[in-house]
């Protein structure tokens, strides 16, 4: 404890500037802003050490600022700016000894324009230690009350410049190395310097709510998102996301339903050899506006073959022009056999009238891509010798229902790829790397 908890200010023994006493009877310490000298606060604030050789970094909340947050009076008591080297480059962030009457001293820590408060831990629950995590196949867990918090990455850090009280001696250069867990509203750091330990737990601040806690006007603008901000889920993210795949289940169940239906068979396993075409077929169709699909199946084997196909109705005139091509490839490589193509080609329209319809159907081109049976260089045979030919009637197309579908996908999806993509970003920092 202090000599005074009374005691409201003091002079610099080393520069004789006055300093304000902020920080309760737990301070050890008190490092003169304007000099750097560190002063024992047990000890009438005699002169220890010259501390600070670098210029005074720059912070919203100078010593002094006093604010309400998480449901408590803070006076920052004190400023400590810390450096990492990480693989060739240097990280550097700020703390702000905070101090409460009622709720003793916590941390506000400015990292890349982002804001996070910690307090001591003392609830339990574990240690994760450096050594566990080197050692450890997988990120390394614990559970700590409800919460499960995962390896997130180790730091080690010095102390480059101090200012203000603390309620122990900072010393210049001092490696502190600290193990990060985080979950998915809060982080835990379990810190060690020399040889003592602490766990901390750490939430993140929003710039606006500090803002508006110490009533001040920050000006930080964070980068990215920061490894403990927890996702914020839009107003109607759970109705979005449910309605939207709920929706998106029945329109795909709908489709498939339309698209099962089996249909009335106006032509039926019509057998058409090469040497009969060309040729006409003449077909009925009860149920006009309804849609009607003419399918065909060859039996090309590595060639190809196009039809031509046009389409009188009842009263003789033309109805459609259309060409469909059935082709079928394959062969054996040095990664094995493989084949390419499909022997099947179909075409959909929708009549208007009932009636008597008549189809011209021709083989317009064809050709191998090689012998058939090359042996003795034997010249390959047609393209195809049987063309077998069914047309239904009555059908019912889901396509539209299957393009809703998507669409609802999509709104249901989003708040969830939102979700995705926040903690995608979150964890992109993480040390942790698997190793074969």
């Amino acid at each position: 404890m202090s000599l005074n908890p009374d005691l409201k200010s003091v002079d610099c023994t080393a520069c004789g500037a006055g300093l304000d006493v902020l920080g309760g009877g737990r301070v050890t310490v008190h490092i003169c802003p304007y000099c750097g000298t560190e002063l024992d606060a047990l000890d009438s604030y005699r002169a220890l050490r010259k501390f600070n050789d670098i210029a005074r970094p720059k912070t919203p909340f100078p010593i002094g600022t006093k604010g309400h947050l998480f449901g408590a009076d803070f006076t920052v008591i004190g400023l400590l700016q810390h450096r990492e080297f990480w693989q060739g480059e240097a990280y550097t962030w700020l703390d702000h000894q905070l101090y409460s009457p009622t709720h003793g001293y916590a941390w506000l820590t400015i990292e890349d324009g982002h804001l996070v408060f910690s307090r001591r831990y003392r609830g339990g629950g574990g240690w994760m230690s450096t050594q566990w995590v080197e050692t450890a196949d997988y990120p390394p867990e614990l559970q700590v009350g409800s919460e499960r918090f995962r390896y997130y990455e180790t730091s080690t850090s010095t102390i480059i410049y101090a200012e203000g009280e603390f309620t122990w001696a900072p010393q210049k250069d001092e490696r502190t190395t600290e193990v990060t867990a985080i979950s998915d509203t809060a982080g835990m750091g379990f810190s060690e310097t020399g040889t003592e330990r602490e766990i901390y737990r750490m939430t993140y601040v929003p710039p606006a709510v500090a803002e508006a806690a110490f009533g001040i006007k920050t000006g930080l603008l964070p980068r990215g998102v920061h490894a403990l901000e927890p996702f914020k889920e839009g107003p109607n993210h759970r109705f979005l996301t449910m309605a939207g795949i709920g929706f998106a289940v029945l329109s795909l169940l709908i489709g498939g339903t339309l698209a099962a239906r089996p249909g009335q068979a106006v032509v039926s396993d019509e057998r058409i050899s090469i040497g009969q075409l060309p040729l006409e077929i003449s077909f009925v169709i009860d149920t006009p506006d309804r849609l009607t699909r003419i399918d065909l199946a060859g039996d090309t084997r590595n060639s190809w073959a196009y039809f031509a196909l046009e389409l009188e109705d009842p009263e003789g005139e033309p109805l459609f022009e259309a060409g469909r091509t059935v082709e079928y490839y394959f062969g054996k490589d040095a990664d094995g056999r493989w084949t390419e193509g499909n022997n099947r080609a179909s075409l959909t329209f929708r009549p208007e009238v009932a009636g008597e319809y008549t189809l011209a159907l021709s083989l317009e081109e064809g050709g191998h891509w090689q012998p058939v049976y090359p042996k003795n260089n034997t010249p390959a045979g047609p393209v195809f010798r049987q063309l077998k030919m069914d047309i239904r009637s009555d059908l019912s197309s889901g396509r539209w229902m299957l393009v809703l579908a998507v669409v609802f996908g999509l709104i249901g999806g989003y708040p969830l790829f939102r979700k995705y993509w926040h903690d995608y970003r979150r964890w992109r920092g993480s040390d942790w790397t698997d190793e074969d």
